[in-house]
């Protein structure tokens, strides 16, 4: 259906009269009649009927007109929703209890003007498809893994090195650290089921083994956070990995330990991924505050693989 003869129709509707609304929509009268024309025959129906003071609606006018006007609302939604200038942000954080989560909601505090849309996208090849096609505007990735750079439409900026943790339950034997070395973690049984295959976060456990001499034990279903949390709570010989800035609730009673790692203290490096061809006004506000609060990247004493990538491109130095 022609939206231009829809858009007539209303005006002529409107109006209840051609010539007003061949004013309205700066055409001339003749447009306007082989407009509702137009209509009518696509429709096979009459619309209006013609009277000495004008055009009225026939009963089958009245029934169209409200649908009428719903798909020129539609239409002008369409429109917008790629005008990057009225449409939302849309950013993809991965999980709902990242890091990257709490970045986002940070910027909503010191932003609340601006519209967000938030997905949660698993796969990085389906988040740079998304990117790349202008799906999403922006996602939290760790940039790259080894042997896949990123295509060279696709700009990153490091934002965040995450301090990894240990977390384990009360009977555990580190569960009264304060903090425990990377070293010493070797011989304990670290499970983290939520451990895919081919996931950027599988690369960086794998370079955190093959370097530290650890075990980490990816077997088993994966039953989510609430499951783990409870294998680990209920485990002695079981501990976990935790960023330290996902944010997890569990109930009192497990009596789980957060230890921070140290010498050297691991980070996962999250950075945020963009077309740079993408012109939302409101990217630019996003990447300027995570400028402002990213803290220093691979500071003394921490650890990142080196594939992981600082802003600007240039590969990780510890």
């Amino acid at each position: 259906m022609d939206l231009d003869t829809v858009r007539t129709f209303v005006a002529a509707a409107d109006a209840g009269q051609f010539q007003e609304a061949a004013a309205e929509l700066a055409v001339t009268q003749q447009a306007v009649s082989k407009r509702i024309a137009s209509l009518e025959r696509a429709l096979d129906v009459r619309l209006f009927t013609r009277t000495a003071r004008g055009a009225k609606l026939t009963i089958d006018g009245q029934a169209f007109l409200p649908h009428a006007r719903e798909l020129l609302r539609a239409a002008d939604r369409a429109v917008a929703s790629v005008h990057t200038a009225r449409r939302p942000l849309r950013v993809d954080i991965i999980a709902s209890r990242s890091a990257a989560s709490g970045l986002m909601r940070a910027f909503h505090r010191a932003h609340p003007e601006i519209e967000l849309d938030v997905v949660m996208l698993f796969e990085i090849e389906t988040a740079l498809s998304a990117v790349r096609s202008g799906a999403i505007d922006a996602s939290f990735r760790a940039v790259g893994a080894p042997g896949r750079p990123l295509p060279p439409d696709i700009a990153s900026a490091r934002v965040l090195d995450e301090p990894l943790q240990l977390l384990t339950g009360p009977a555990h034997a580190l569960a009264s650290a304060r903090s425990v070395p990377l070293a010493g973690l070797a011989g304990h049984r670290i499970w983290m089921p939520g451990i895919v295959p081919g996931t950027e976060w599988a690369a960086y456990y794998d370079d955190l083994v093959a370097e530290f001499g650890l075990t980490i034990e990816a077997t088993g279903p994966n039953f989510g956070s609430d499951a783990l949390l409870d294998t680990v709570a209920d485990t002695p010989a079981l501990a976990t990995f935790m960023g330290g800035r996902t944010r997890l609730v569990w109930p009192a009673d497990h009596g789980l330990r957060r230890i921070p790692v140290t010498d050297p203290m691991p980070v996962y490096p999250h950075s945020l991924l963009w077309h740079r061809d993408n012109a939302h006004p409101a990217l630019a506000t996003l990447r300027a505050f995570l400028a402002a609060t990213a803290a220093d990247h691979d500071a003394p004493g921490t650890w990142s693989p080196d594939w992981a990538m600082l802003r600007g491109g240039a590969p990780s130095r510890r």
